[in-house]
């Protein structure tokens, strides 16, 4: 059966999070000043990437709501109790600078452009409609894509079948027709497979080769290689060569 629809992950994927993520921090660090117990900034990062792996799986676990995160993730990483309000704008003041240094990956417009023509898009994330929407717009990308669901709203997060087969119904296509692309082997390839999709991971630069790297996953090193892959399935579950 072959692919009629994409869906998209965004942040490591279309956006470049990590690189904005980075950046944002370490300049409002030096705005702010060192806090917690960091000796550098370096090191600060560090704890910040920690902190927020820790609180975003409490919060794709249904644990805590978007907002609440983010409020956790201040509280320890300053090691203070601040309350709701004190602990929000602390973390707009982070998302200010984080927000100056956002940036398309090179290859992303170019590969949803390429492909409007023979496929319907769409965006399934595990953050929240109001952040991503907001981001996609800035970016320049949101009108290229039909629908937009986010793990805050749907109240199910990849790698849960429920989010991808929500995706799926919204852009009214069988499992089996909807390629997702994704920059996480296990959350994004393996879970669409998984729900009946056509899972792509997006290793990008060949970035996590080795050892350790799944074989058995259709993996892609740049979005520039995706148009090959989905044009040359014949069918769903027929591993591409590529990768």
């Amino acid at each position: 059966m072959p692919i009629r629809g994409i869906l998209w992950d965004v942040d490591d994927t279309l956006f470049d999070f990590t690189s904005a993520d980075e950046q944002g921090f370490l300049e409002h660090v030096r705005v702010e000043g060192l806090a917690g117990g960091s000796e550098s900034t370096g090191q600060a990062l560090s704890r910040w990437q920690a902190i927020t792996v820790r609180h975003w799986q409490r919060f794709a676990d249904g644990l805590v709501d978007y907002e609440g995160q983010r409020r956790d993730r201040v509280r320890e990483f300053l090691g203070e109790p601040l309350s709701d309000a004190e602990a929000s704008a602390w973390f707009l003041r982070y998302i200010a600078h984080y927000e100056a240094a956002w940036a398309l990956f090179p290859d992303a417009t170019p590969a949803v452009v390429a492909l409007a023509a023979g496929y319907r898009q769409g965006v399934l994330s595990n953050s929240s409609t109001v952040h991503q929407e907001r981001k996609l717009r800035t970016l320049g990308l949101r009108d290229h894509f039909e629908v937009l669901l986010c793990a805050a709203e749907l109240g199910v997060s990849k790698p849960a079948a429920g989010a991808f087969l929500a995706g799926c119904e919204a852009l009214g296509l069988p499992p089996a027709e909807v390629a997702y692309v994704g920059d996480q082997p296990e959350i994004d390839a393996r879970g669409a497979d998984e729900a009946g999709l056509f899972g792509i991971w997006l290793d990008r630069g060949g970035a996590a080769a080795g050892p350790g790297v799944p074989a058995d996953l259709r993996r892609i090193i740049g979005l520039a290689e995706l148009p090959a892959l989905l044009a040359a399935n014949t069918g769903f579950g027929a591993p591409s060569p590529i990768g």
